[in-house]
């Protein structure tokens, strides 16, 4: 939406939305939708129970396979395959993310299911400080002093919360760390995979695996598919509409809105997940715990900080760029 002064009268008119106005509003709509099921999950994933960890991530693969299957299909959406099969590099390089990715799944629903949640969303609010560090360690990339801020307390925090678990938050730690590789190594494959084609390459290359865990699960009898009522076979059926879903939403999403945005938007998803440990789920956290806790959004405030001042001057440096060259 648009501002401006009408010259005959001195008062300022406020002009109609435009259609980028109408697609950035639509696009922290998908945003916030995506953020906010992500941030449900672990009432989802409580449904699951009894079924384990591992049982939940094979039938999750194959059921997201299935339903990426069927939307390439509708959407005919192939384009993306012959390049992605003569490019053996990247191949190796989806196994490798699709594998983090399949361990990071395992292990949020193993701590979702082991009355983990608030452990699990310390996790996600401390993924962008991991990001940021690997951008140092990985990539030799320079830091700017808030991020070096940022990165100096959740290093503090990890440090307090350690004391206070009485060891490290090994959940918090093996979740972030699994997915800031994930990250890594999808900006690593070399081929432009939109969320519905990259999803697809690593369910197709997890699913050999997959098939076969589920398979020993039912011969050992360990099982939950076979061996429970229908209605708890069908939540695990729907494991596939609820990981394609809101991926798909978020990438809608990412076409549309500013990276900034999608940045201050990805923080619903951790705060939900608290919040459904602590109100929801019955989850106790000490005094102790939310000062480590505490320490950590003090890092994300300066991280967040860095990235809007960051992203205002580039933005002020491209519309100043046409005058400097006339």
């Amino acid at each position: 939406m648009s501002t401006g002064v009408d010259e005959s009268t001195g008062t300022r008119a406020v002009a109609a939305p435009t259609a980028d106005d109408g697609e950035v509003a639509k696009g922290t709509l998908q945003g916030a939708g995506a953020y906010a099921l992500w941030g449900v999950f672990p009432l989802y994933f409580h449904l699951l129970l009894p079924s384990g960890a591992v049982e939940i991530v094979v039938h999750r693969v194959l059921w997201s396979l299935v339903v990426c299957l069927v939307l390439v299909a509708v959407l005919r959406d192939t384009a993306w395959v012959r390049p992605l099969l003569r490019a053996p590099r990247s191949m190796l390089t989806l196994m490798v993310a699709a594998t983090v990715i399949a361990v990071n799944w395992g292990v949020y629903v193993y701590a979702v299911n082991s009355g983990h949640v608030v452990e699990a969303a310390l996790g996600y609010f401390i993924n962008p400080l991991v990001t940021v560090l690997a951008g140092v360690l990985l990539l030799h990339e320079r830091l700017r002093r808030l991020q070096w801020a940022a990165v100096a307390l959740g290093l503090v925090a990890v440090v307090v919360l350690t004391v206070d678990y009485g060891r490290p938050p090994w959940i918090a730690l093996l979740l972030a760390v699994s997915f800031a590789t994930y990250g890594l190594m999808k900006n690593r494959v070399g081929i432009g995979l939109g969320a519905l084609a990259s999803l697809t390459s690593e369910t197709v290359l997890l699913a050999p695996f997959a098939l076969a865990g589920l398979v020993w699960l039912e011969l050992a009898g360990s099982g939950t598919f076979t061996r429970t009522p229908p209605g708890h076979a069908l939540l695990l059926a729907s494991t596939g509409v609820a990981t394609a879903g809101p991926l798909l939403l978020f990438a809608a999403a990412a076409r549309r809105v500013p990276l900034t945005t999608i940045g201050l938007l990805q923080f619903m998803t951790p705060v939900l997940q608290l919040l459904c440990g602590v109100l929801l789920l019955g989850e106790h956290v000490p005094p102790s715990r939310w000062l480590g806790f505490g320490i950590v959004w003090a890092a994300l405030v300066l991280l967040t900080v860095d990235s809007l001042h960051t992203a205002r001057r580039r933005s002020r440096a491209r519309l100043e760029a046409p005058a400097l060259v006339g």
